[in-house]
């Protein structure tokens, strides 16, 4: 069970793991990724359920240069990441 499946069965309140979520997304580490995951976050995460929430950290705990690559069309995201919540941040527009 992944780090992101125990918080689904944990006591965490859902608005705690969400803000929790957004202040990683917006701290990656590079100013770009910053804005690319957390614009997404600010976007959508208000809508995910407690299943959305653990993809999400799930998308999270990989390194800026895959996810970047992913957005990007360059690779392929790992089959176990396919889900809404990827399909929601390959789409998403960041430039507004």
């Amino acid at each position: 069970m992944t780090e992101a499946e125990v918080r689904v069965e944990s006591e965490e309140p859902t608005e705690n793991w969400r803000k929790r979520l957004t202040f990683r997304a917006w701290h990656r580490g590079t100013r770009e990724m910053d804005l690319l995951i957390g614009s997404f976050a600010e976007k959508y995460i208000n809508g995910f359920d407690r299943a959305d929430l653990a993809i999400f950290e799930e998308i999270l705990i990989n390194n800026d240069p895959d996810v970047y690559d992913w957005i990007t069309g360059r690779k392929n995201p790992p089959e176990e990441l396919k889900s809404r919540v990827l399909d929601l941040l390959l789409s998403h527009s960041f430039a507004k």
